[in-house]
């Protein structure tokens, strides 16, 4: 009796655990020797007691891994674009470029594959199975985010999409944390029973594939249902209440290397003794009024930066993203130039940005036989892909807020924008 109790104590502190330690990961987040201990010891827990977990404790790993895998593909699987663009930055670090056209297609199946894992796990369908394939993928994964961590062949994996960003050494950490659970469900995969026939299991797997990819089909005909980036609708572009910019001067002193960081202008620079003993070092800078992601700039072709001009324009402005011109989804440009026509007529400003060179553009409008009066100006195509997830896409902002957004294949009509919008102010 005392023996099961301890048994008990024991399984349920090794969950408790690791569950402390996958919270207190956001405070590592950077390489830290105690805290990698700490997992791997875990994990050597695990696999010393891996037969004194009861029934409720495995079921417990269980429904937490599967609904840990049905996060992290549902904010992937709602901005598939997104996942894709992380593929493509691991084809080019690991210098695979010729698979940069297939970057769409990877990321449907690595999606597609952690909801159907993740369902599989919380509906308990082939439970003996999954449990290995979980295994499998988490071993991957964690591969992967070792070399990430050691080498930092990307800034993010994007593991939680843009919902939750986490560095390379903080997504390892995770790794590990959740290898924990997971081998505990491997080795104690023989008390895994299924709840289902096995007719009806295969029928829900199938059920399931269908469903999640689907769901990433909607997601990439049209935006994401759900937007995780700083130009989400309702979002604004800059602080409304701006704060002083803060510059802290760091110096170094020539005989004793002591450092000492200073908030400008409050240093010494008026005393000859201090300007002789003491260099720069560098700076730092904090913006009070920086918003994470806002990073457009937009180029005119004289090399002018004019974002605040039509960011901060007080009256609606429209915003055409394409990124691409070579790529862009033609046909919807006929519906863009109409539109530039009649925001023309009622008063309106609308632009084209994109990372197409001049040059490019004008063959671009020639071979499609547009206006050369719509603006075309440049930005960054990473600021830009970050603003929309479509190739062209249509952005109404108003005063530094972002209005609405539209997918080119449902860019509407200026009737329908001026009942929604225009005849309401």
């Amino acid at each position: 009796m005392q023996q099961s109790y301890l048994k008990t104590i024991t399984g349920w502190a090794i969950i408790l655990t690791t569950l402390f330690s996958a919270y207190i990961i956001k405070y590592f987040e950077d390489y830290s020797l105690s805290f990698l201990g700490f997992l791997l010891f875990l994990i050597l827990v695990i696999i010393r007691y891996r037969k004194i977990f009861s029934g409720i404790m495995i079921l417990t790993s269980r429904m937490l891994v599967g609904l840990l895998f049905l996060f992290s593909g549902f904010v992937k699987g709602v901005d598939p674009l997104g996942t894709a663009y992380r593929v493509e930055d691991y084809f080019i670090a690991f210098g695979t470029d010729w698979l940069l056209p297939s970057a769409l297609f990877f990321a449907f199946v690595l999606i597609a594959t952690e909801l159907l894992l993740g369902g599989m796990l919380v509906l308990n369908i082939k439970p003996k199975l999954t449990a290995w394939m979980v295994l499998l993928m988490m071993a991957f994964f964690t591969l992967t985010t070792l070399n990430d961590a050691l080498y930092n062949p990307v800034p993010d994996c994007g593991c939680f999409g843009d919902a939750l960003i986490m560095t390379n050494w903080q997504t390892f950490y995770k790794n590990l944390a959740i290898n924990v659970f997971v081998l505990l469900l491997v080795f104690n995969r023989n008390r895994l029973k299924a709840s289902y026939r096995n007719s009806t299991e295969w029928t829900l797997t199938f059920a399931l594939l269908s469903l999640f990819i689907g769901f990433q089909y909607i997601n990439i005909i049209n935006l994401p249902m759900v937007d995780f980036r700083a130009w989400k609708v309702g979002n604004r572009l800059f602080a409304e209440n701006p704060q002083p910019v803060k510059y802290y001067l760091n110096y170094k002193n020539k005989k004793t290397g002591e450092l000492k960081e200073y908030l400008s202008p409050d240093y010494p620079y008026n005393d000859p003794e201090w300007v002789e003993n003491w260099e720069f070092v560098n700076q730092r800078v904090e913006d009070p009024n920086r918003i994470p992601g806002m990073n457009l700039a937009i180029i005119d072709f004289a090399g002018e930066d004019v974002s605040n001009e039509y960011l901060k324009n007080p009256d609606y402005q429209f915003l055409v993203i394409a990124w691409d011109l070579a790529s862009a989804d033609t046909d919807s440009f006929q519906k863009i130039a109409k539109l530039y026509e009649n925001t023309s007529a009622a008063g309106y400003s609308l632009i084209v940005i994109t990372a197409t060179l001049p040059q490019k553009i004008q063959y671009f409008l020639e071979r499609e036989n547009l206006s050369f009066e719509i603006p075309f100006f440049n930005a960054d195509d990473i600021a830009l892909k970050t603003m929309i997830r479509s190739n062209p896409g249509l952005v109404l902002i108003k005063n530094g807020e972002v209005i609405d957004k539209w997918h080119y294949n449902f860019i509407p009509d200026w009737e329908d924008l001026e009942e929604e919008y225009l005849k309401k102010e």
